[in-house]
C-alpha cells in the first residue's frame, strides 16, 4: 500500500485532488493542519507515508527522521521555508514547491491592501460597525510611488497593476539585468526605495539575509506618511520595530497578511496598534489558485515519487535517494 499524506487544509477526501491521487494507485491520508502546527502530531501523521502534500507545516529534521518511508514532499505554494531542506537532502527526501502558482492571486490581493490602506477602508468599516459614521479622508494611488522589495513572480504582476493606477514603481532586487528588460519599474537600491516610496510592498523570499530586513533602521528611512504591505513572509519585518514606528507616527501604517507566528498570538505587539491591520495569510488563497495548487501539487508529488520531480529544489543535491520501501502487495 502506497500512502500519501495531505495536510493542506482546503483539500478534502473525495475532491478532485484526492480522486487523482487514488487513481494513480495511492491511498490518501488527510490530516488538515490548522492553527499552530504541533511537531508530534505531524510526526505521527507521517507514519508509514511515502509522500506528503503540505501547506506550511514545520518539517524539521527531527520530524523528517521519524518518517523513514518519506521520499517526497510537495508544498502547495511557492515558499518552502518551513521545510528543513538541508536535512531533507541528507535524508534523501525530495522537496518541491510550486513557483508562481498563486502569483496572480497574491498580486491582486496586494493591490487590494494598497487600496485599503490608502482609503482607510478597515477603520471606516470598523467605525460604522461600532455605531459611528467616520468621515475622514484617504489618499488616491494615482501619483504615488510604490516600492517593491523583490522581483519574483508576484512583484512582476503587481508592477503593471500599480502602473495602471498611475503609480510610479520602484524595485530593489538582485535579479540579473536580463530579467529587468521591459519591466514597468525602475530598479534602485533599498535605501533609495525606502526614502522615495509612499507604499513599500514585500515580495522577497525569507532567507538569513532577509530576516528582519525591515528593522528599526530601515523603517526610519521611510516617509512619515508611508505604508508597509507584507504578503511574503512575516519574519522579514521586525514586528516590534514596526509597532513602535507606527505608534510614534514615524510611518503611517501597515497591512500584514503574514506575521512571525500564525495565528497571531494574543500577546502580539501588533495588536491594538492603530494603523496596523493583520490579515490571516490569505493572499494566495483564491478559489482559482487553490484549485491550481492542489492539482499541480498532486501531479508533482506523483512525478517526484516516480523519480522525476519537475520543481524540486533539492533533487539535484541528493546523492543517495531513499529506496522505494512501499508495500505493493494486494
Amino acid at each position: 500500500m502506497r500512502t500519501v499524506l495531505i495536510t493542506t487544509d482546503y483539500l478534502a477526501p473525495g475532491d478532485e485532488v484526492d480522486r487523482y491521487l487514488t487513481g494513480q494507485g495511492f491511498t490518501t491520508r488527510h490530516d488538515p493542519m490548522r492553527g499552530p502546527r504541533d511537531p508530534e502530531r505531524l510526526a505521527a501523521a507521517l507514519t508509514g507515508v511515502e509522500g506528503a502534500l503540505i501547506a506550511n507545516e514545520p518539517l524539521s529534521e527531527p520530524v523528517l527522521r521519524r518518517a523513514p518511508r518519506l521520499r517526497a514532499v510537495v508544498r502547495t505554494g511557492a515558499g518552502y521555508d518551513s521545510v528543513d531542506v538541508a536535512a531533507a537532502t541528507r535524508l534523501g527526501i525530495s522537496v518541491s514547491n510550486l513557483p508562481g502558482i498563486n502569483a496572480n492571486a497574491v498580486a491582486e490581493y496586494t493591490v487590494a491592501l494598497l487600496l485599503a490602506q490608502a482609503r482607510r477602508l478597515v477603520p471606516l468599516a470598523t467605525g460604522v460597525a461600532a455605531g459611528r459614521w467616520p468621515r475622514g479622508d484617504g489618499h488616491e494611488l494615482r501619483g504615488k510611488t510604490l516600492g517593491l522589495i523583490g522581483w519574483g513572480a508576484v512583484a512582476r504582476r503587481v508592477a503593471p497593476l500599480a502602473a495602471a493606477f498611475g503609480m510610479t514603481v520602484l524595485c530593489t532586487s538582485g535579479v540579473p539585468e536580463t530579467l529587468r528588460t521591459g519591466a514597468p519599474a525602475r530598479f534602485v537600491d533599498l535605501d533609495e526605495l525606502l526614502a522615495a516610496a509612499d507604499f513599500v510592498s514585500v515580495h522577497t523570499a525569507l532567507t538569513d539575509r532577509t530576516r528582519h530586513l525591515l528593522d528599526a533602521a530601515a523603517l526610519a528611512r521611510m516617509k512619515p506618511g508611508a505604508h508597509l504591505v507584507n504578503t511574503a513572509r512575516g519574519p522579514i519585518v521586525d514586528e516590534t520595530a514596526l509597532a513602535e514606528a507606527v505608534r510614534a507616527g514615524r510611518i503611517a501604517g501597515a497591512a500584514l497578511d503574514v506575521v512571525d507566528v500564525e495565528p497571531l498570538p494574543a500577546a502580539s505587539v501588533l495588536r491594538g496598534v492603530d494603523g496596523i491591520t493583520v490579515y490571516s495569510h490569505m493572499a494566495g488563497q483564491s478559489a482559482e489558485a487553490r484549485r491550481a495548487a492542489g492539482l499541480d501539487g498532486a501531479g508533482e508529488l506523483v512525478a517526484a515519487l516516480a523519480g522525476q520531480p519537475r520543481t524540486s529544489v533539492n533533487a539535484h543535491l541528493i546523492t543517495e535517494p531513499r529506496r522505494d520501501t512501499s508495500d505493493r502487495t494486494p
